[in-house]
């Protein structure tokens, strides 16, 4: 076909072609389709997508920013384009099981986050609540917090009960409590003062008449002050409580205990250096004793009693395992009475001026033999007829830890070799106690397992002899950190140095041994 002058060829490519009819492309290789993931299945569903965007939007606009700055900019955009926040809220599509399955599952850290959302969410998070700390007594007292956190299982309303100054910002914190205190207050008043700060026992008791009746599922409960009544409240209601802590709480408040069947776990602070004082004694051992006849564990700080008190506890309390004394003020003889814990398996000391003033005679102290585990921590050991005492009585245990206690020299560690089954020994920051002084020790012990030495500075790798360091190598466990010397040695094994550039490495090398 011939075209006419001044037309186009509308394909010029057409006489290039040999093949006026080509035959179409093959289609490229299908790829096999990913399979969807639960974000996808979820994000099809354009409710969901909704309330995606809707929640996306509230997160940006609750940054602060000003109206004339981009981003406020790009806010007031996305508000009048995209969404619309009177629209209906799609996450009602959900119930409140579905909900609380899904927050449940979520980390912990998020849980407040999430709340702040919308009311509901607010209240689903409160019914995912089941350990809580009151620091606001009127919060409990108006019932907030009983709609708040429906289904608590564990209350502290320590703090709560204390009136601390709202101005102070002064926090003093002891290991039991953390309280405000008031720049102005006396130094001999300390930093409670029992008759104005602790609110006054019908008070404490009403609060506890409260909890009783709205969570009758507690298990564990932490309370100061309170008087016999307010504790019978909490016995007659919660019938499945096992685990009570009580400050500040004298001997006859004790007898509300006693109608806890259930109880295991019990924790009596009697007086707390600096901030209060109560007297626990052999009376209100007793009626512990006669009370709670299912404890497993028992701690005592800053309680007073004697022989009687633990003989009592001991006789009554025969499912009795473990067993603290911190602090404690005991009058001298208490250890014989340990004879009648027959089942107790863990002894722990803890801040202790002295073991026993008065042990008495080797032959009248007679032995623990069940008991497995001795621990001292930070306690005062330079009386050494009292330390000898303890360990005829604990005779077969089998581990023995040692930390950060005063007085612990080579003589008044030499008495350990008294107790021949040790298979575990743990020493830390024992700064007093030498290498021979350990060796002596631990070469006595033939059942040795496991030893761990760390922050005991006069222990040193140069003073291992052959025999202790044959000991070592058939020990199953050993972690040998006395000083930071030995550390750096330690870090540096294997590292080569020390073979290469001795000048720059000669310090290095002398703090680590070689």
């Amino acid at each position: 076909m011939s075209h006419s002058p001044g037309t186009t060829n509308p394909n010029p490519n057409a006489n290039s072609n040999p093949n006026p009819n080509p035959s179409p492309k093959p289609p490229p290789p299908s790829k096999r389709p990913r399979p969807l993931s639960l974000p996808d299945i979820l994000l099809r569903n354009q409710d969901l997508k909704h309330v995606i965007r809707k929640m996306r939007f509230q997160s940006f606009s609750a940054i602060p920013s000003p109206l004339g700055s981009p981003v406020g900019n790009n806010l007031i955009k996305l508000q009048s384009l995209t969404i619309d926040p009177s629209g209906p809220d799609y996450t009602s599509l959900l119930s409140d099981e579905l909900l609380l399955q899904i927050f449940s599952k979520l980390p912990i850290s998020q849980h407040v986050s999430n709340s702040l959302v919308c009311k509901r969410w607010l209240s689903l998070h409160g019914r995912l609540v089941r350990s809580l700390k009151l620091t606001d007594w009127s919060f409990i007292d108006s019932g907030r917090v009983f709609t708040r956190f429906p289904n608590l299982t564990e209350v502290n309303v320590v703090e709560a009960c204390i009136r601390s100054s709202k101005n102070s910002g002064i926090l003093v914190t002891h290991k039991f409590l953390s309280v405000t205190v008031d720049t102005m207050l006396s130094p001999t008043n300390g930093f409670i003062d029992q008759n104005e700060d602790v609110l006054p026992s019908h008070s404490v008791d009403h609060v506890l008449e409260l909890l009783a009746k709205k969570y009758p599922n507690l298990r564990r409960f932490v309370a100061i002050g309170a008087s016999e009544n307010g504790l019978l409240s909490i016995a007659k209601e919660c019938h499945t409580l096992q685990e009570l802590e009580l400050h500040y709480c004298g001997d006859l408040s004790l007898k509300g205990i006693s109608g806890c069947q259930n109880l295991q776990v019990v924790k009596l602070i009697g007086s707390v250096g600096g901030f209060y004082n109560s007297i626990v004694s052999d009376i209100g051992l007793t009626i512990l004793a006669q009370g709670c006849r299912r404890l497993v564990k028992l701690e005592l700080s800053g309680c007073e009693g004697s022989y009687d008190g633990i003989k009592a506890i001991g006789q009554c309390c025969q499912m009795l395992e473990e067993l603290t004394l911190c602090d404690h003020k005991l009058d001298g003889g208490w250890l014989a009475a340990l004879s009648f814990c027959g089942n107790l398996k863990i002894l722990r000391l803890q801040s202790c001026k002295s073991i026993d003033s008065s042990p008495g005679s080797h032959q009248h102290l007679g032995s623990c033999l069940a008991i497995e585990e001795l621990q001292l921590q930070r306690c005062q050991l330079r009386d050494k007829h009292s330390l000898e005492a303890l360990f005829l009585v604990c005779e077969n245990v089998s581990e023995i830890a040692f930390q950060n206690c005063w007085g612990l020299e080579d003589d008044v560690f030499g008495l350990a070799t008294i107790c021949r089954r040790v298979k575990v020994l743990s020493l830390e920051g024992c700064s007093l106690l030498t290498t021979a002084g350990l060796e002596s020790v631990v070469l006595s012990w033939k059942e040795l397992q496991r030893l761990r030495i760390v922050s005991c500075n006069n222990i040193k790798d140069s003073e291992v002899t052959p025999a202790l360091a044959s000991l070592f190598s058939v020990l199953k466990e050993l972690k040998w950190r006395p000083d930071s010397r030995s550390l750096l040695a330690a870090g540096l094994a294997g590292t080569g140095v020390g073979k290469k550039g001795v000048r720059f490495f000669q310090g290095f090398i002398g703090l680590s041994g070689s």
